[in-house]
C-alpha cells in the first residue's frame, strides 16, 4: 500500500516537537510505499537543515504571523501538487493551519497533535477547542496531555490517542552516572520553564558546581539579568541553542528540567539514553515519564531550595546515581524506543 504524508508543524528551530517529527519522518521514509514531506508555517530552520541532509522533502511557508493568510493559501497549494492523503499536523498553529484547508480536501485524512499540558494561554485552547474538530485523530505523548486535551479543548476520549515520544538510544554517547559538578539545562529559554528557579538554586549549592544552560528564546533577558543580579557570572554559562542534544549531555553530570508544566519533557528521556541522571518538577507530564527514586528525582514546582537539595543529592551520592541511571536506562528501552514507538505511529498512519 503506497502513502502520501505530509507533516506540519509551526516551525523547525531546535525543540522538543521538531526533533520527534525529524524523527518521525526519518523512519517514515524508509518505510516501502510511502512519500513524507515536512512543512513549517515559519521561515527555514536548523532541524529543516537535517532533514535535508537525511533526504527529506522540506517545505518552509514562509508566514510573516498568525494572521498572515497568505501561507494557508501556500499550504494548500502544497497538498495539492503532492496530492498528499494524510496531512499530520503538530501543535496549535499549524492545527489551525491544517483545519482551514481540510474543507477543501475531503479525501484527505487530517490527524492532529496537541503536546502540551500548559493552561495558557487559554486563547490556544479555545482556538484548539475549535480546530479539532477538523481532526480525525488528535494524538497526544502522555495521559497528562490528554486530560488536558479533555478538559481545555474539549477532545472527545474516543479521539485521542497516547503516542509517546521517544529517543534512538544509538545516538547517545553514555555518560554513566559519573561523579561531578557540572548540572544542565536543555531547552527552549520560555517562562513555563522556570530556568530562573534553577540559576537561584545555584546560590544555595556548592561553589564548585556549575550550570549550563543550553536553549534559546524569550526568557533569555530575564535568565541573564537573574545570573547577574545573583552575581553568578563565574558559575552559570548560557551557551546558546546547540544542534545536537547528545553533545550537550555529554558534558553533564545531572540534567534538570524546573519546568511548572510539560506535554512530556523530551529532553528527560533524551538524558536517561545517555546515562545522565535527571532532577525534574512533579507536573503533568513529566509525571508521565519520571517515576521519583527509580529513573529520576521529582521535586514540587517553584520550590527553589527543594529543587537545590534534590541536585545536591544526585550530585554526592553515587548509589542514587547508579539507580537512577540504571532505572532511565530501562524506561527507554521498555517505553520510549523508537523501534517500539515507530510500530504505534504506523498503524495511526495506516503505512
Amino acid at each position: 500500500m503506497s502513502a502520501r504524508i505530509l507533516l506540519l508543524l509551526t516551525d523547525l528551530k531546535i525543540g522538543g516537537t521538531p526533533t520527534v517529527v525529524r524523527e518521525l519522518a526519518i523512519r517514515l521514509s524508509r518505510q516501502p510505499g510511502v512519500s513524507v514531506h515536512v512543512a513549517c508555517l515559519d521561515r527555514w530552520g536548523p532541524v529543516a537543515d537535517q532533514l535535508r541532509e537525511h533526504g527529506a522533502e522540506v517545505t518552509a511557508l514562509n508566514a510573516k504571523g498568525a494572521s498572515d493568510v497568505t501561507a494557508i493559501f501556500r499550504l494548500g497549494g502544497l497538498i495539492r501538487r503532492h496530492r498528499f492523503d494524510t496531512v499530520f499536523s503538530f501543535l496549535v498553529h499549524a492545527n489551525a493551519a491544517a483545519a482551514v484547508c481540510r474543507p477543501f480536501f475531503p479525501f484527505v485524512r487530517f490527524l492532529q497533535s496537541i503536546q502540551t499540558t500548559q493552561p495558557y494561554p487559554i486563547w490556544h485552547w479555545d482556538l484548539q477547542r475549535g480546530v479539532q474538530l477538523m481532526a480525525e485523530k488528535v494524538v497526544v505523548p502522555s495521559a497528562s496531555a490528554a486530560l488536558a486535551a479533555r478538559r481545555l479543548a474539549g477532545v472527545p476520549e474516543i479521539k485521542l490517542v497516547v503516542i509517546p515520544n521517544a529517543v534512538e538510544p544509538r545516538n547517545f554517547q553514555r555518560a554513566g552516572g559519573r561523579s561531578g559538578g557540572s548540572i544542565g539545562f536543555i531547552g527552549r529559554l520560555d517562562p513555563v520553564k522556570r530556568v530562573e528557579d534553577l540559576v537561584e538554586a545555584m546560590t544555595m549549592l556548592d561553589r564548585g558546581t556549575s550550570l549550563h544552560i543550553f536553549g534559546d528564546g524569550e526568557d533569555r533577558g530575564r535568565i541573564e539579568w537573574a545570573v547577574r543580579r545573583l552575581n553568578l557570572q563565574q558559575r552559570v554559562i548560557l551557551h546558546g541553542a546547540v544542534p545536537a542534544v547528545a553533545t550537550a549531555l555529554a558534558t553533564l553530570d545531572v540534567l534538570v528540567l524546573p519546568s511548572e508544566a510539560e506535554g512530556f519533557g523530551l529532553v528527560l528521556i533524551e538524558a536517561m539514553a545517555a546515562g545522565v541522571p535527571v532532577v525534574a518538577t512533579d507536573v503533568p507530564g513529566i509525571r508521565d515519564v519520571v517515576a521519583d527514586g527509580v529513573n529520576g528525582l521529582l521535586v514540587p514546582p517553584n520550590i527553589v531550595p527543594a529543587l537545590a537539595d534534590a541536585i545536591r543529592q544526585v550530585l554526592s551520592d553515587e548509589e542514587l546515581r547508579t539507580r537512577l541511571v540504571r532505572g532511565g536506562l530501562e524506561a527507554v528501552d521498555q517505553r520510549f524506543n523508537w523501534d517500539k514507538v515507530f510500530e504505534q505511529y504506523k498503524l495511526l498512519l495506516r503505512v
